[in-house]
């Protein structure tokens, strides 16, 4: 299952440093995931106080 950062991101930076495989990257409006890195363990939905992440 895959994960992906929704616009009610603000780029707090709680996922990325929690992301134990450096597959969540910084763009101008919000974090992204770089699906080929990530390993789908839920470490970021877990952290995220906006609840900005979803399972797809």
């Amino acid at each position: 299952m895959a994960f992906v950062i929704t616009n009610r991101c603000v780029k707090c930076g709680a996922c990325e440093s929690e992301c134990p495989n450096k597959a969540i990257v910084e763009e101008e409006k919000k974090f992204s995931i770089n699906y080929r890195k990530c390993l789908e363990c839920g470490n970021c939905i877990d952290v995220c106080p906006n609840k900005a992440i979803d399972e797809m």
